[in-house]
């Protein structure tokens, strides 16, 4: 992925617009903290970048390398490298997890995964985010624990090797020891090069994974884009002093 570019982007959920005009470029191995106040728009300009037809697009482009997003279905989208971890992932009972990933890692992939290839990388990755191999034959995130089916998104996002990932909220919920090992596997995926665009009301995963920029959402349009001074001046100051900015 070179850039997403997001331009004058408004999106309506029931008949009420929510986001009222972005804009917002996500370049190469970039890490964007996207923050402002709940009910602000930030989950819905995610899910309208990933394709949730509950989020519908009246106005403005989304573009990945000069392809326009809004033309592609929710798997194409997937399949171009864009990856949404989810702020409530869902339970989906019948399917396997093990299955699941498996199938999506084929889906990006011109010839079949060998299994012990699949299951090799799955293992890594689940000693990486501190899962037990048992989960991979359960079904998607049925009776998983809250914290538990966080770590399995970003188990995910290391098995897919997305261009994009966008984290919504990922860390609400974990554990000061699962905070760590979420954000050490971003850390990893870093310096591999990924591209982020990451939502959340805590500095502290800020702090560890270090943004290069911050963008603050006020009432469906990027207020103020900046460093990360920002995050320090809206966790001891709030969002008022945006008014006068």
């Amino acid at each position: 992925m070179k850039e997403l570019i997001i331009k004058d982007l408004h999106v309506s959920v029931e008949d009420k617009e929510i986001l009222k005009g972005v804009n917002l470029t996500i370049n190469a191995n970039e890490t964007i903290a996207l923050l402002g106040p709940n009910g602000h728009g930030k989950s819905t300009l995610l899910a309208a970048i990933m394709g949730n037809p509950k989020y519908k697009v009246t106005q403005g482009s989304i573009t990945l390398d000069g392809e326009d997003v809004l033309a592609m279905k929710v798997d194409e989208r997937a399949r171009k490298g864009v990856f949404l971890a989810m702020q409530y992932p869902s339970e989906v009972p019948g399917v396997v997890n093990a299955d699941f990933l498996k199938a999506a890692i084929n889906a990006r992939r011109e010839n079949p995964i060998k299994l012990f290839e699949f299951y090799r990388s799955l293992e890594s990755a689940s000693k990486k985010m501190h899962i037990s191999m048992d989960m991979a034959q359960r079904f998607l995130n049925e009776g998983f624990s809250g914290g538990e089916k966080k770590r399995n998104e970003i188990l995910q996002m290391l098995l897919f090797n997305p261009d994009l990932s966008m984290l919504d909220e990922i860390d609400s919920g974990l554990d000061v020891d699962a905070l760590v090992c979420v954000s050490d596997a971003i850390k990893e995926c870093q310096q591999k090069g990924m591209s982020f665009l990451v939502i959340s009301h805590y500095a502290r995963l800020y702090q560890l994974i270090q943004p290069t920029r911050v963008a603050v959402m006020i009432n469906g349009k990027i207020a103020v884009e900046g460093g990360k001074e920002i995050i320090d001046t809206i966790d001891t100051q709030g969002y008022e002093w945006i008014k006068y900015e």
